[in-house]
């Protein structure tokens, strides 16, 4: 009996083996066939309205007084003022903002100093602030005063930007 057992067991794992092979020739055959025939689509028909609905007749807004309208015209836009004020000098440009160190590289104008514990006032397009200068550094060396011919770095306590102006405030 054991033997007629195995043998019934090969006999079907061949004959399952030759199966496969035959549904693997069909399939490829098939999608070979299917890749290269393409159905069309049909297209939509195209709805075009018939009758234009008829709209409510539109009403008029309300009439604002004209004492409302009149103090809305005389009020002018919030802005900076072009021009600093008359007790600050210029004394240079940022020309760079080191974001990660709150640092502003600086260019002083010629003529200019400046000294640790001055007060100094930074404007531009989106930065407006003042603040008293806390650390003058030239090579990542402390200094106490700087000229115009310096390339030096200077602790902001907010973020200033390439161009923006540098006044020194008159004390």
């Amino acid at each position: 009996m054991a033997t007629k057992k195995k043998a019934k067991g090969k006999a079907k794992a061949k004959g399952k083996i030759k199966a496969r092979r035959k549904k693997r020739t069909v399939s490829k055959t098939t999608r070979r066939k299917a890749g290269a025939i393409r159905k069309k689509v049909a297209k939509k028909p195209v709805r075009r309205p018939t009758a234009k609905k008829a709209r409510p007749p539109a009403t008029a807004a309300k009439p604002r007084p004209a004492r409302a309208r009149a103090s809305e015209a005389t009020k002018p836009p919030p802005s900076r003022p072009a021009t600093p004020i008359s007790s600050e000098q210029r004394i240079g440009v940022v020309t760079h903002y080191y974001s990660h160190l709150s640092v502003a590289a600086m260019q002083l104008e010629p003529g200019a100093t400046l000294r640790v514990g001055d007060v100094i006032h930074i404007w531009g397009h989106t930065s407006d602030f003042t603040q008293r200068v806390e650390s003058l550094e030239v090579n990542h060396a402390p200094v106490p005063e700087v000229g115009p011919k310096d390339d030096f770095g200077l602790k902001v306590i907010e973020h200033a930007r390439e161009h923006d102006i540098v006044f020194k405030v008159r004390s």
